[in-house]
C-alpha cells in the first residue's frame, strides 16, 4: 500500500514548475558565518542534539546543571559559554513541578546559583502541567500538529529563547517510535523549528537496554530516524568497573554516582574527548519539627586522577638510577618488572589493583617521553630478552 506522502512528511507541496538545478557561487571561506555554538560543542543554534542514556544515570540532572549554566553564563561544567548567558527554556515531560523545583534548587545550591545569576532567562515546564504532542497517528496516516509547533515557534521569538530542552522525546508525540518514516518527519519538522525560531533545540531520548553493555549513539530505542536528524549526539555511561579500578575506585556507590557523555555523532563539530560528572547529594535545608531535610542530586564536573599527582622529578632520577644499576624488564608478570621499582619509589602497593595500573601508566609515559628505552640482552640462561634501560637521563 502506497503511504500517504502529504499526511507522513509537514507541509508536502509538489513543485509548480519543473525543477531546476542552482549553479553554486563560490564563496571566500573566510566571509562565511561561524556556526553558532552555545554550550560546548553539545548545543548548536539551528540544530538538533540528541541526548542517548539508560534511565537512572543523570540525564535529567545533568540537563538541569547545564540550563543553569547556560542562563546564568556561569560554566561551572567546564563547557565553554560561547557568547555568554543565554535564555533556556526546560520542558519535563515527565517530572511535576514540585520535583523540577527540587532539582533546580539541588543545582543552584550546589553551585551557587541565585536567581539573580539567571535574572529573567529561565524557563521552566511540567509536562503533567502543560501537555506537549506535536504528532499522533490516525487511521489516514500520521498527523503533525502544525498549531502547536506554530506556537513554539512564537513563544521562543517572543521570549527570544536560545536554547529549548524537551525531555524526553518520546512523550512529545503520540506515534510509534519504531517508524522510521514517521520519527523522520517529526524529527525534521523539530530541525525546521530551530531553523525558522533561530534557537538550538535538545531532544532527550532513551537507549535501549543492552545488558549493561556500553551506550552508543546507535541504542537509541526505536527508529534511527531521530539520529539521522540529529547533527550532535550525545551518550551518557555510567563509569565502569574498570573504569573505576583505573582511577582507583573502590567504593560501588561513588562508582554508580560516576558518569561520561561522550559525542557520538559530531556532524558538526570536531570529535572530543569524553567529559566526566559526578552526582552529588544535596540538602535543600527545608526540614520542618518533625521531618528532615530533602537530598536531591546535583551534577558537577568531574576530573578522573591524574596518576602523576603527587609525582616529581625526583622519583624519576631515583627509579632511573635503579634501572642504570639493575636488570628489569617491560613486562608486569615478569618477576624483575619495572613497575615494582615505580611503585617502590613513589610509595604504591602492586597487590592493589589501581596502585599497580598507576605505576604501569606513570612509566608507559616516561618511556613515551623518552626518559627509559628497550635495549636487547642476555639474560641468565644466554638468551636474548628485551630489558629496559635508561634514556634521557632527568636532570
Amino acid at each position: 500500500m502506497q503511504r500517504d506522502l502529504k499526511s507522513t512528511i509537514p507541509d508536502y507541496e509538489q513543485p509548480a514548475g519543473a525543477i531546476k538545478a542552482t549553479p553554486y557561487v563560490w564563496l571566500d571561506p573566510s566571509a562565511l558565518a561561524l556556526r553558532d555554538w552555545i554550550a560546548g560543542r553539545w548545543i548548536l543554534r539551528g540544530e538538533i542534539s540528541a541526548i542517548i542514556a539508560p534511565g537512572g544515570v543523570g540525564k535529567s540532572s545533568l540537563l538541569v546543571a547545564t540550563a543553569l549554566s547556560s542562563a546564568s553564563g556561569n560554566a561551572f561544567l567546564g563547557l565553554e559559554l560561547w557568547t555568554g548567558a543565554k535564555r533556556v527554556w526546560l520542558w519535563n515531560l515527565e517530572d511535576d513541578r514540585t520535583e523540577l523545583d527540587r532539582q533546580i534548587a539541588a543545582g543552584a545550591l550546589q553551585h551557587g546559583i541565585t536567581a539573580a545569576d539567571c535574572g529573567d532567562r529561565l524557563f521552566v515546564d511540567s509536562g503533567l502541567d502543560t501537555r506537549l504532542c506535536t504528532a499522533s497517528e490516525t487511521d489516514k496516516g500520521l498527523i503533525i500538529h502544525e498549531p502547536i509547533y506554530a506556537s513554539l515557534k512564537q513563544e521562543i521569538s517572543e521570549k527570544r529563547i536560545d536554547v529549548l530542552v524537551v525531555d524526553p522525546f518520546v512523550s512529545s508525540h503520540e506515534i510509534s517510535e519504531n517508524d522510521n518514516v514517521k520519527i523522520d518527519a517529526v524529527a525534521k519538522r523539530w530541525k525546521r523549528l530551530a531553523i525558522d525560531a533561530g534557537c538550538a533545540i535538545v531532544l532527550v531520548h532513551h537507549s535501549r537496554k543492552n545488558g549493561n553493555g556500553e551506550t552508543t549513539v546507535e541504542d537509541a530505542r526505536g527508529a534511527s530516524a531521530l539520529l539521522n536528524a540529529a547533527r550532535i549526539g550525545l551518550t551518557l555511561n555510567r563509569m565502569t568497573t574498570k573504569e573505576a579500578d583505573g582511577c582507583g575506585i573502590k567504593e560501588q556507590a561513588e562508582r554508580r554516582a560516576i558518569f561520561r557523555v561522550d559525542n557520538g555523532k559530531s556532524n558538526r563539530s570536531p570529535a572530543g574527548n569524553a567529559q566526566w560528572f559526578k552526582i552529588v547529594s544535596v540538602e535543600l535545608g527545608n526540614a520542618t519539627a518533625s521531618r528532615p531535610s530533602d537530598y536531591v542530586g546535583a551534577v558537577t564536573a568531574w576530573t578522573p586522577p591524574d596518576p602523576f599527582d603527587n609525582v616529581t622529578i625526583d622519583h624519576l632520577r631515583q627509579v632511573q638510577a635503579l634501572v642504570a644499576d639493575g636488570d628489569y624488564r617491560t613486562s608486569e608478570q615478569a618477576k624483575d618488572w619495572v613497575g615494582n621499582v615505580v611503585a617502590e619509589i613513589i610509595g604504591l602497593d602492586v597487590d592493589d589493583q589501581a596502585d599497580k595500573k598507576k605505576a604501569k601508566a606513570i612509566f608507559k609515559t616516561w618511556e613515551a617521553n623518552g626518559r627509559f628505552k628497550t635495549e636487547i640482552r642476555k639474560d641468565g640462561n644466554r638468551k636474548d630478552r628485551p630489558f629496559v634501560a635508561v634514556g634521557e637521563v632527568a636532570i
